[in-house]
């Protein structure tokens, strides 16, 4: 496995727009490639807080309860392909540091067409499932029908979400995150523009938030493909080589399966947290979703820096650079470590005004104040379980974040809230689950990265 070099990879112009991470300095390379992650990522979650602040301003609570607590119904679905579609992305980005040219070229059109399958189901089952699973949430009577629209909207045009999603994993494996980061800047500024004019001037509600969401993304999927299909070379998404080659697949699946199966499942355990919080009513569901938006903006550098890591390792172990692959390991969990405590105490700080953001009922913001003073102050342990991630899966060891995310982050925190919630039946009780779980997944992760010869893996796997 990926053993078999078919020609050096040329040098040419389109190489100014991707990036071999496998010389020059190691933080350098992580952090350069990191920054338009951040930056794409940042303009990516104003799809998210557009769609909360209109919401929150030009409709009632019940609208913002609805589209609030729907972050782990989407990712249940879209969670489950998009977790595969980063495992393509690492066989690629190995293939690539490889120098294996006739593998990259079969490994992005397998990953492609792997999503084009992945979008006609996730539509299908989204539509299917979405009404069952609204209902086993305990979603209020007050707040199903708003739920019920945004996501047959949603799911009715999820293909773009995959779409672009698949799109930019492939660009990142090349090493290209500049270019993602360009179109997420107009269909951002698309995004923001339909909300206000759907929501605040058309008066859709939730309908329109989905409809500005949907049209959006799929403007940024259109120039994905726009710029894929203009590559020259092994590179190019060329529509005709589409093809199903079994071994590739197998490839992809085996490093992307695992990963899938891990989004899909915490969410189910995210469901079962959602179903608690529930319990409370509409202005719980509106607290913690204004707190899950927050987290979601502010915990960014940290995501991209685990995103980074899975292109940085895969790259230098194809290339054999093991050593630099350990160092680049170290660097981005110790540097995403601090700066996530960092961030976790300038959130306490001003936790008041971002609640405010979003919601300015006071029982609703009561409830967000309780999350961000339970959960922030851990936000280290959260982001050395997510670098550690990212790290396992470029040197193929997806099955060991699988298995410890899917124990701590799902099992045990189910059973924690079912039985917690019964014994201390408060809010906060909810929210413990999140450091508690998180401080369980450090340890097995700390243990993985101390005692075992991951760095040598791939080599290993190779002979």
């Amino acid at each position: 496995m990926f053993g078999h070099h078919q020609g050096g990879i040329p040098r040419h112009p389109f190489h100014q727009n991707t990036a071999s991470l496998t010389q020059g300095s190691v933080a350098r390379g992580i952090v350069g490639f990191a920054v338009p992650l951040l930056l794409g990522q940042l303009l990516q979650q104003l799809y998210n807080l557009a769609d909360a602040w209109v919401i929150g301003n030009f409709a009632d609570n019940d609208s913002f309860a609805a589209v609030s607590s729907g972050g782990s119904l989407t990712f249940l679905i879209i969670g489950f392909f998009n977790g595969i579609a980063v495992g393509g992305s690492v066989i690629i980005s190995r293939y690539y540091g490889a120098r294996d040219t006739e593998n990259v070229e079969k490994a992005i059109h397998s990953n492609f067409l792997f999503g084009v399958l992945s979008s006609f189901f996730s539509t299908v089952i989204g539509l299917l499932l979405a009404p069952l699973i609204l209902g086993l949430m305990r979603t209020p009577d007050s707040v199903m029908p708003y739920a019920l629209t945004y996501f047959r909207i949603y799911f009715g045009g999820v293909s773009t979400i995959i779409l672009y999603n698949i799109c930019m994993a492939i660009m990142r494996a090349l090493g290209d995150s500049i270019h993602p980061l360009y179109y997420l800047m107009i269909s951002s500024l698309t995004n923001v523009g339909l909300d206000l004019l759907f929501v605040a001037g058309f008066h859709w509600g939730v309908g329109g938030a989905a409809f500005a969401t949907v049209l959006s993304q799929g403007l940024s999927a259109v120039l994905c493909l726009v710029r894929m299909c203009r590559l020259p070379d092994y590179t190019r998404l060329d529509f005709k080589k589409l093809k199903w080659h079994p071994s590739m697949i197998r490839e992809i699946l085996a490093q992307g399966l695992p990963t899938g199966i891990q989004n899909s499942v915490i969410s189910i355990g995210n469901l079962t947290i959602q179903s608690n919080i529930n319990s409370f009513g509409p202005f719980a569901m509106s607290g913690h979703g204004a707190y899950s938006k927050i987290e979601g903006f502010v915990f960014l550098p940290i995501t991209c820096m685990s995103m980074s890591l899975p292109t940085f390792i895969g790259q230098n172990l194809g290339a054999k650079e093991y050593d630099r692959a350990k160092r680049g390991a170290r660097f981005g969990i110790l540097s995403g470590m601090l700066t996530a405590e960092l961030i976790g105490l300038l959130l306490l700080l001003g936790a008041p005004y971002a609640i405010r953001f979003f919601v300015n009922v006071e029982e609703a913001v009561a409830y967000g104040l309780i999350d961000i003073h339970t959960i922030a102050p851990f936000y280290f342990l959260l982001a050395f379980s997510h670098c550690s991630a990212g790290v396992m899966r470029g040197c193929g060891k997806a099955m060991v974040p699988m298995v410890t995310m899917l124990t701590f982050w799902c099992g045990v925190r189910i059973f924690y809230v079912t039985l917690a919630i019964h014994v201390f039946p408060v809010f906060r009780t909810i929210s413990w689950a999140y450091p508690l779980t998180w401080s369980c997944s450090s340890v097995i992760f700390l243990l993985f990265l101390l005692k075992s010869d991951w760095v040598h893996a791939f080599e290993k796997r190779e002979g």
